[in-house]
């Protein structure tokens, strides 16, 4: 079982993050940074206890901290400005040395060196509308960047430099109109997984672990089927219509089971993952905070942390296969929707 760890949690409405000790089953706050404006992703390199987070402001940019894992305090170290937009995700590859990001508000993504900390400014820039989400491959020779506004995933090769190359073909679509959201890889690396927004569906893609290449094989859905939901679409208030409002997806320990979040009727669920790679429809749902966008789950899977932009608190599961035990809810800010275990 998980002894000790920090977790961090962006609250966006207060522009700050929150840092928290978990140990021994329970959440306890150690400190809160504020100053980062409109926070609502960043990573960790935990290796290097630094923190990127993506701010908004003029003009947006993300900002370096350091990590005091005593006091659970981060300090500024370094800023990057970015003209196009905010960013959205952020993930790092090659042990630290380059930083990828997307942008859904300017529709752009990029992939940049870091320096001891410093992001220096991106050799490679992509667009496509509405990105939500870029991951790396473990190997660091590949980069998938996901589009909500184009129903697709865009696929590169990278190089030595840093440089972005399409591969062949150079994107991978979605279903038309389900809203690509977020993505996971397994640890195998031969299968991507993508969570989506409007249908609310984890779509399956083979990988290809020699050419990085995706195929679409499968698919599932993971909302709950009792609540009356229905597809939703770009520019609508999935609140006010009850629509399907899918937001975010990680693995648990293991691999066996991969969880996502959906904000409309703020569940948590787990899709079971076959030894072939094909998913299975959750068939468990826990209501948590309030419009939940972001969560993570501990690197041993025994805890899971799931925060709600609608709510000022995290709450503490412990994990269970598919099923969630409620620990405990811990005031963390305004706006909080992203979390990440360190």
């Amino acid at each position: 079982m998980t002894e000790s760890l920090l977790v961090l949690v962006a609250n966006a409405g207060d522009g700050s993050i929150s840092t928290f000790r978990l140990a021994g089953g329970s959440l306890e706050r150690l400190a809160v940074t504020e100053g980062l404006d409109g926070c609502s992703t960043f990573v960790v390199d935990s290796g290097r206890d630094l923190v990127y987070a993506g701010v908004k402001g003029e003009p947006t940019g993300i900002v370096t901290l350091r990590l005091d894992r005593a006091t659970g305090r981060l300090s500024k170290i370094s800023r990057a400005d970015l003209a196009g937009g905010g960013m959205n995700y952020l993930a790092l590859t090659r042990d630290g040395s380059g930083l990828l990001g997307a942008s859904y508000g300017g529709g752009y993504g990029i992939i940049a060196p870091v320096t001891d900390g410093v992001v220096d400014a991106p050799v490679s820039r992509i667009e496509f509308p509405n990105l939500h989400s870029v991951l790396p491959s473990a190997d660091g020779r590949f980069a998938y960047f996901v589009s909500l506004g184009a129903d697709l995933v865009a696929q590169y090769a990278v190089g030595d430099d840093f440089s972005l190359k399409p591969l062949e073909p150079a994107t991978v679509a979605a279903p038309q109109g389900s809203g690509p959201r977020h993505l996971v890889l397994n640890e195998a690396q031969d299968a991507v997984y993508v969570l989506t927004e409007f249908s609310g569906e984890l779509l399956h893609f083979a990988r290809d672990t020699a050419d990085g290449a995706l195929e679409l094989v499968g698919a599932a859905s993971a909302f709950d089927p009792s609540k009356g939901l229905t597809h939703s679409r770009y520019g609508a208030d999935p609140r006010a219509e009850h629509l399907i409002w899918g937001a975010d997806l990680h693995f648990g320990a293991g691999g066996r089971w991969l969880w996502a979040t959906e904000r409309t009727e703020s569940t948590l669920s787990a899709a079971s993952v076959s030894a072939d790679g094909s998913v299975s429809a959750p068939t468990t749902f826990t209501v948590t905070e309030t419009q939940p966008r972001g969560f993570a789950i501990s690197p041993d899977g025994a805890y899971l942390v799931a925060a709600g932009e609608r709510s000022t608190k995290v709450a503490l599961y412990a994990v269970d296969e598919d099923r969630l035990a409620l620990l405990q809810r811990v005031e963390t800010g305004g706006g909080a929707n992203w979390v990440r275990f360190v």
